[in-house]
Order: structure tokens, then C-alpha cells, then sequence
């Protein structure tokens, strides 16, 4: 198959899409299969094979660009390229562009639904604190799943939530970020120095993973290291958590943590290469995520492939990679309530075993591999269908001919 993936943003900006996007390229390419990302252009972009990219404007919503796709680069490139399936990542912009080459060249499209776009409303801001666009997002949604040949939800908690709160009547399949498979072999050299390096004479070291961005709750956060640090001093413990990840709130987030009086707790790395995350999870003790948007969230699963117990808000998406107690500890938003399962978690020597094996399970489920090989079949079930459809038209319309004898 010669397949295109659309994306509004990717490689160097750093995010959960693009990430996905790449392991699921690169393992189709192994599969035998030609896969060309249209990508948006940046001023640091490298060079790579197969990474078409599009002019962009260099500001955008949440730090990235915003595509420029008035141009007939993806009209040309398709017929170009003899692009057999179209995978869209984003609804707008790309996803618009994706629907129109579905029209205009018979292209079929499907359509991974990475993101609870409501959750992002803060950054319109003269929208910011009204509920009703939430419904022109909730149409404008259905408008454009309708239109798509399938929908692919990361999670089973994202399908119910596009077939009974959505309403979408596409077809919906299951298909999660999948892990590469040096996620699950951490260099333990690598290891032992961060966890030198952060410690200290701390007790546990702790990491978040994440955009520094509102939408991934990170003042709930905050105010849940807070009282840990408060729990754990009864017992005379400490820990220190890292902050990795950049992003618009960093600033707002550094002030946070000096008021609530864990600026030595929490240490703000910024941004750090992927190829190295596997070894931050590897050197902590647990992974602490606040977020309620993430659709899978594949920061976590990383974590677990690490053997990093998880302690997360339970929200769809989160709650059908985290099982209460079995590879991880599931809160309700509270920072009381979060603290103290961090702590449960720490303190139970036997609970914390069970969690890292339960954790290091669960990521072997997500190789990136067998995920490659479900898209495949999709595709290919995609593609047989609009087939049948196009063979039932032309069937209709010889039928229709005959009878009026043309």
C-alpha cells in the first residue's frame, strides 16, 4: 500500500502526535508497505526521507505553526505518489484538506481521534470560559467523522465515547500508540547517573512527563506534591520530582511550586530527547500524571515499559491503560486523595512489586509492531470496501442505463 499521513504538526515539535506518528510509519515501512508524512515546515527541521513538508506560518495555538494548506502540494503529490489510503491526525486544517483529495481523487480517509479537542478551548481566548462552543466543537466533530471512511480511537473508553457521547456513525476501530522496542531496555548506566544526579539525599525520585501546557492539570499537580511532601514527612521521608517537558505554563508553574513551598522538591528539566525518557522513567520511583485529556496517554505507557508505577487522575483514555492496584494507582482529582495513593503505592513493599510487574505487562501489549499490523488490516479493510462500493455504483448505473436504453 502507498500511504499518506496528514498531520498539522510534527518532528522537531515535540508532542504526542508526532511521536505516534513516526513509530507507526516506520513500522508500516517494514511491513513493506511506502509511507509518505506531509508535515508542516519549521525553521530547525532536519531533512528525512519520506517527510514531505507544506509551508506554515511560524505562531500557532499552543506553540506550534499553523499549516498553510492553500497550495496544490498535496493534490500534485497524491496523483504524484499514487497515494492508495489517506491517515489524518487532526479534524481541522489537514483533516479539511483530507476530505477535499477524498472528493476530488476518490482517496479514502481515516482518522485517528488523538485528542478531547474541548479540553483546548483556553486557548481561544475570548472563548475561554464559555460552554456553549463546546457543542460547535461536538458538531463540527460528528460533521467530520461522517465524512471519513473509519475512525481509529487509541483506547475501548475513546470508542464508547465517539459512538455514544459523540454520536459518530463511521465505523470505529481500536488502534493504540504502539511502543518501539527499546522502550522496554533502559541503559542502566544512564540510569544510575540521572538518578544520582536528581536524588540527592531524598528518599524517592519521581518524574512527570508532559507539555507544560493547562490543558495537563499540572497546578492540581503541584498542589498533590505538596501534600505528599507533607504525608511522607511524618515518616521522615523526601523525594524529588521532575518536570519534563517545556511549554507555556513553565514559568506560571516555577512561581506555583515557590509559593506552595516545593521549589526544592521539583525540578524543572525542560525538554529532553526521547531516545533518553526511557532511562528518567527507569532511574524514578513512580510516574505522577494529572492530565484529563489524553485520549491514551503514551507517556504512560512508556513509563510502565519501564517498570514506573503510574499514579494518575482516572479519566477516559487514562483509566483503560491504568488498573487500580494491578499496574498502577487510579485517584479521583483531589489532591488529598492523590497524595495519599502516591504514598500507599511507596510504603507497601508488596503493592509496589505488584504494580511494576503489572505495569511492565500492560506495556508489552502495546509493541509497536503487532499495533502496525492491526492498522494493516484496517487499510486493507478500508480499501476493500470503498471498492465494493465503487463496483455496486458502477453495477447501479449500467442497470440504470439498460433500462432507459442508452
Amino acid at each position: 500500500m502507498k500511504i499518506a499521513m496528514l498531520t498539522n504538526n510534527y518532528k522537531p515539535y515535540i508532542g504526542g502526535v508526532p511521536v505516534s506518528i513516526e513509530h507507526l510509519s516506520e513500522e508500516l515501512r517494514k511491513l513493506g508497505h511506502e509511507v509518505y508524512i506531509f508535515a508542516p515546515s519549521y525553521k530547525n527541521q532536519k531533512e528525512e526521507p519520506f517527510v514531505i513538508r507544506y509551508p506554515s506560518f511560524p505562531v500557532g495555538i499552543a506553540g506550534a505553526p499553523v499549516p498553510n494548506v492553500l497550495t496544490g502540494l498535496f493534490r500534485q503529490k497524491m496523483k504524484e505518489l499514487q497515494i492508495d489510503i489517506i491517515h489524518v491526525h487532526h479534524p481541522a486544517i489537514v483533516g479539511n484538506v483530507a476530505l477535499c483529495l477524498r472528493r476530488q481523487l476518490g482517496i479514502p480517509v481515516v482518522f485517528t481521534y488523538h485528542t478531547r479537542y474541548e479540553e483546548y478551548l483556553h486557548y481561544i481566548k475570548p472563548l475561554e470560559q464559555t460552554e456553549r462552543y463546546t457543542g460547535v466543537i461536538d458538531a463540527y466533530l460528528r460533521h467530520f467523522c461522517g465524512q471519513c471512511d473509519m475512525i481509529f480511537a487509541p483506547t475501548p473508553g475513546i470508542l464508547d465515547h465517539l459512538l455514544y457521547e459523540k454520536t459518530v456513525g463511521t465505523p470505529v476501530k481500536v488502534l493504540p500508540t504502539g511502543l518501539p522496542e527499546d522502550s522496554f531496555s533502559p541503559e542502566l548506566p544512564e540510569t544510575a547517573h540521572i538518578k544520582e544526579q536528581y536524588l540527592g539525599k531524598a528518599d524517592y525520585l519521581f518524574c512527570t512527563v508532559a507539555r507544560l501546557a493547562k490543558e495537563k492539570n499540572l497546578d492540581f499537580l503541584l498542589e498533590s506534591l505538596q501534600r505528599l511532601k507533607e504525608e511522607l514527612a511524618f515518616s521522615g521521608k523526601s523525594f524529588r520530582h521532575l518536570m519534563i517537558g517545556d511549554g507555556p505554563e513553565r514559568e506560571h508553574l516555577e512561581e506555583t511550586s515557590r509559593k506552595l513551598g516545593i521549589e526544592q522538591e521539583v525540578i524543572f528539566l525542560g525538554n529532553v530527547e526521547n531516545g533518553q525518557i526511557k532511562n528518567y522513567h527507569a532511574a524514578c520511583d513512580l510516574f505522577l500524571f494529572a492530565s484529563k485529556s489524553e485520549t491514551q496517554g503514551i507517556v504512560v505507557l512508556e513509563a510502565m515499559a519501564a517498570g514506573n508505577p503510574v499514579v494518575a487522575v482516572e479519566a477516559t483514555g487514562i483509566r483503560d491503560v491504568v488498573r487500580h492496584k494491578e499496574n498502577g494507582m487510579l485517584t479521583a482529582e483531589n489532591a488529598e486523595s492523590f497524595a495519599k495513593a502516591a504514598e500507599q503505592a511507596l510504603c507497601s513493599p508488596g503493592l509496589y512489586k505488584t504494580l511494576q510487574k503489572g505495569a511492565e505487562k500492560t506495556a508489552a501489549e502495546y509493541g509497536e509492531g503487532m499495533v502496525a499490523r492491526q492498522a494493516e488490516r484496517h487499510y486493507l479493510q478500508v480499501l476493500n470496501s470503498c471498492q465494493n462500493q465503487r463496483i455496486h455504483a458502477i453495477l447501479r448505473l449500467n442497470l440504470k442505463n439498460s433500462r432507459i436504453g442508452v
